[in-house]
């Protein structure tokens, strides 16, 4: 696997072209922007990314996180949740209002035909919203890490606009343990859900850099005092040129 950045388009450093994009058309025609840095973190559920986000956003980087946008975009009253009731029905609905993960999973997720109808909701509204919070921050000097638990089951680079991709890398004995005793997951759901991602060798395929997360706290700061320095030296985001807003596919 690379250690430096691979970038995913061709051309000249003033004007590039990318592939497809889930962020949208804006992101297949491209010109740099003055000098924000945008990174893909990611890593499987247990693997302590958010602290490796979190460590990043102390040092000064901006965080897009999809997961909370996703969650933002599904609150109570919300457009996008009102949608997912209308087509799967008011049982995915608490009683305060909120959507009902386990409720909505159970529907979805045993059916492929139902979860295509969800992504179909879902992923365009995500996409939009994470492009536009990546391009408020197109005129400033920040590094943004664009934070994705499932990018390499969306082919990493080739579907991000970022300058390279980040894995945080966890034993899966480690990951379980972490689920069992901070989110209280039996042993058993713990490896369910590990098992229905990617594996480590398929994230560990798309990473520009790993970063080491299963041993002790001390030395993931130490990691990530490095991996910062890395980041800085990775080129400048692709900004997009204006050109009509459509819906994506995450």
């Amino acid at each position: 696997m690379a250690q430096g950045a691979v970038g995913h388009c061709s051309g000249t450093n003033h004007f590039r072209h990318c592939t497809r994009s889930p962020l949208g058309p804006r992101h297949e025609r491209v010109a740099y922007g003055r000098s924000v840095i945008l990174v893909g973190l990611t890593g499987g559920i247990g693997s302590g990314k958010s602290t490796v986000s979190a460590l990043l956003a102390q040092r000064g980087a901006a965080i897009v996180d999809a997961d909370a946008i996703t969650r933002e975009l599904q609150a109570a009253g919300s457009p996008l949740l009102v949608e997912l009731a209308a087509r799967f029905g008011d049982s995915i609905i608490r009683a305060d209002g909120e959507l009902d993960r386990p409720a909505l999973a159970a529907v979805a997720f045993g059916d492929p035909d139902e979860l295509k109808a969800l992504n179909a909701i879902v992923h365009p509204a995500v996409g939009r919203a994470i492009r536009d919070r990546i391009e408020s921050h197109i005129d400033s000097d920040r590094i943004v890490i664009l934070d994705v638990p499932l990018m390499a089951e969306n082919d990493g680079k080739n579907r991000y606009p970022v300058a390279a991709v980040i894995v945080v890398d966890t034993p899966v004995d480690v990951a379980v343990e972490r689920l069992v005793r901070y989110r209280g997951f039996d042993e058993a759901d713990a490896r369910a859900r590990i098992g229905r991602q990617a594996t480590r060798e398929q994230r560990l395929a798309i990473a520009d850099r790993v970063i080491d997360n299963g041993s002790t706290s001390a030395e993931l700061e130490a990691q990530i005092d490095g991996l910062w320095e890395w980041i800085g030296s990775l080129p400048a985001y692709a900004h997009p040129t204006p050109v009509s807003d459509t819906a994506t596919e995450a």
